[in-house]
């Protein structure tokens, strides 16, 4: 049988360093992207593709220098798909001792030589570890369905009123996967890079991701392809700034851009020594930013129901 467990070791570069000074947020999502496809096409024998990356929590950040670890494990396999938990750890790589960084939900397609998915072996628990693990990955598909159906009917337009930005660009070579079209590391890295530049163009300080929330790739993005990656502020919190990221593309001749991919990512604001800082509160304006208002919360509270999961400070308070 194959193994369903692949780790990667290697030093956090200097080229890794980010904006803050430690490992961007994007960065490390491209490591938990490539962690995953290891261990999924080590899996299935096939070639596969990023389907959907789940929520993500970012407890502390790597440093340059650092030994890091990351390891992808596959949990439970449906027909097609793998369902694959990364853990990244970092630390000194002179004493060896690594913390957690980051862990998240991974799920994977297989597919064949024309693109189609492809069954996979399915992953039969033998332990009880193994059954708790096969237990938590179902537990999450009904949560992961009710944030899709929410998030499928929610329209962003010029209506908002919010801080937003947009950036366009062209899919280069350097961007290509295995598969030929873009990796999909790479399109978390471009999300990381909105979603920095409307947070902190709206607090007026240096921000940091500490949560990403369902990344769905519902269509291939191709090298050569223009590229828009559009950022708005929908929510705040005390710390926490909530920002709703839209990937579009589509050939640079033509007119039309197709959505690729969309997320809620969490940014704070930190002061010169590091340390997260309350952020102004965002007051909707428009018929449309009341919308998104209240959709983020209607977000915070589907999530609360996970196993391990709850409300937000911020939310509890208001619980009477």
């Amino acid at each position: 049988m194959n193994s369903n467990e692949v780790t990667l070791r290697f030093l956090a570069a200097p080229t890794d360093r980010g904006k803050a000074g430690t490992v961007d947020a994007g960065r490390v999502l491209e490591w938990v992207d490539k962690s995953a496809f290891a261990a999924a096409t080590g899996w299935s024998g096939s070639y596969c593709v990023t389907a959907y990356v789940g929520n993500i929590h970012f407890h502390d950040p790597v440093q340059v220098g650092e030994m890091v670890e990351v390891t992808g494990t596959v949990l439970y396999t449906g027909r097609t798909s793998m369902h694959i938990q990364t853990v990244v750890r970092s630390g000194d790589p002179k004493t060896g001792r690594l913390e957690e960084r980051a862990r998240c939900l991974v799920i994977f397609v297989a597919v064949d030589a024309d693109g189609h998915a492809t069954p996979v072996p399915e992953l039969v628990p033998h332990t009880p570890e193994q059954e708790r693990d096969r237990d938590y990955a179902m537990s999450r598909i009904p949560i992961r369905n009710a944030i899709t159906a929410a998030l499928k009917n929610q329209r962003y337009t010029d209506a908002g009123t919010a801080e937003r930005v947009t950036l366009r660009f062209l899919a280069e070579p350097t961007d290509v996967n295995w598969g030929g079209k873009v990796h999909g590391g790479v399109v978390m890295e471009w999300i990381d890079t909105a979603a920095y530049l409307c947070s902190s163009r709206y607090c007026g300080r240096d921000t940091v991701a500490v949560f990403s929330g369902g990344i769905r790739f519902t269509r291939p993005l191709r090298i050569g392809d223009l590229v828009e990656v559009e950022a708005r502020l929908i929510y705040t919190g005390n710390k926490g700034m909530h920002i709703a990221v839209e990937v579009r593309s589509g050939d640079p001749k033509g007119e039309e851009l197709t959505p690729t991919t969309n997320c809620i990512t969490v940014m704070v604001a930190r002061d010169e020594n590091g340390t997260s800082v309350p952020v102004p509160p965002w007051e909707p304006v428009s018929a449309e930013d009341r919308e998104l208002w209240s959709h983020t919360r209607t977000l915070l509270e589907i999530r609360s129901r996970a196993p391990g999961s709850r409300l937000p400070d911020h939310l509890l308070n208001e619980v009477p």
